[in-house]
């Protein structure tokens, strides 16, 4: 059984995105004020206030006058909402992420629905406090025989509207056992070098907007903030920074099913994403490549297909280590792309050369489980 999550456009009726407006709306509230008291309470009595505690605090606000609002919303996205900043929290204080930060309203906001909160009926979703169904616009159909567990709707800063549909998946996914192996080098010019010696370009789609969003910036930064003219202007930098985020999700789906489907095993080196944006000269070249995401799916995709994904070590010398001999040198700048082995004087094109280096290490991995 695999747990998946499809997600689809919905085009809301007035009286839908009214109700659902205000269901995030209170959503952000119940998340900001909770956050502000477990801040508040640390700070002042050195107390730590968990989900616990932080539900019954909701169970009080309701019954003041001045939020008496949170009643005419389901119950359940608020609660959930409790929960999300727990799960913040849990992951803060185990070192993964930074502190939780307060949500705004102009990033959108989500929703969690679960099987309480929403109707499955004849392929229909209905939310709770709403007599209409959602009206999705279905681009491809739930596995058969799925019910959803849990639904989240989310308002994007384009002013969006999508749904997401959680289900178990109790279909056999796994693909037949292929021969082939290849290990994966990413880079900035070429997104993809396999060790079979092909490159696959990257489509660097946050160029093609580049002008596009540069000017609608500059148009913004010109508005008297919170004007008309400046909620139109933000809108219209919201909607082309979704445009490039869309086809950049695109390419990075269909190039990570493309891999997983040819390839029994797939080796990648175990990239630390977020130091290498600090350099800001590659930083914005670094967050369009997507490597993060790239991998995240490779590895889910692996699992669902029955695939093996192997990450070696960051630190494994793969560009600088000779494929041919083992020599490694003691230098290598980014701007060398080719270079010629002082030992065995084979000569390498320096983002092939890692790749084939990133198999045979991910070939030890398997075997032995050696590291690098």
């Amino acid at each position: 059984m695999v747990e998946k999550a499809y997600k689809f456009r919905f085009y809301p009726t007035p009286e839908q995105e009214n109700l659902l407006r205000r269901t995030l709306g209170c959503v952000r509230l119940i998340y900001n004020k909770a956050l502000a008291a477990r801040t508040q309470a640390w700070y002042e009595n050195k107390e730590r206030v968990g989900y616990k505690e932080t539900s019954a605090m909701l169970t009080l606000w309701k019954k003041q006058e001045d939020l008496d609002f949170l009643t005419e919303v389901s119950s359940v996205p608020l609660q959930q909402g409790l929960r999300h900043l727990q799960t913040a929290f849990t992951n803060f204080f185990s070192g993964r992420t930074k502190y939780p930060n307060f949500k705004k309203k102009r990033h959108g906001g989500s929703a969690e629905f679960t099987k309480s909160a929403f109707k499955w009926k004849d392929g229909q979703v209905y939310l709770a406090k709403c007599a209409e169904p959602l009206p999705i616009r279905w681009s491809r159909q739930l596995p058969p025989d799925c019910v959803p567990t849990t639904i989240t709707v989310k308002l994007d800063p384009s002013s969006r509207w999508s749904v997401s549909l959680r289900v178990n998946d109790t279909r056999d996914l796994k693909l037949k056992p292929v021969e082939k192996q290849i290990g994966i080098d990413l880079g900035i010019t070429s997104l993809v070098t396999t060790s079979d010696g092909e490159k696959i370009a990257n489509p660097k789609n946050i160029n093609k907007l580049h002008k596009k969003l540069r000017l609608a910036g500059k148009s913004l930064k010109r508005k008297t903030k919170g004007s008309n003219n400046y909620q139109k202007a933000r809108l219209k930098v919201a909607l082309i920074h979704a445009k490039i985020k869309d086809s950049r999700l695109d390419y990075t789906h269909k190039l990570t099913t493309q891999l997983i489907r040819e390839n029994q095993t797939v080796v990648v080196e175990d990239l630390a994403v977020k130091n290498m944006v600090k350099n800001h000269k590659l930083a914005r070249a670094i967050s369009d490549a997507n490597w993060g995401e790239l991998v995240r799916q490779l590895e889910y995709k692996a699992e669902w297909y029955g695939r093996e994904l192997i990450k070696i070590d960051r630190y494994f010398p793969s560009s600088k280590r000779c494929s041919n001999c083992g020599h490694v040198v003691e230098k290598l700048p980014l701007n060398i792309r080719e270079w010629d082995c002082p030992e065995c004087a084979a000569h390498h094109d320096r983002d092939i050369n890692a790749s084939i280096n990133i198999l045979a290490a991910g070939g030890a991995v398997s075997v032995c489980g050696a590291r690098f």
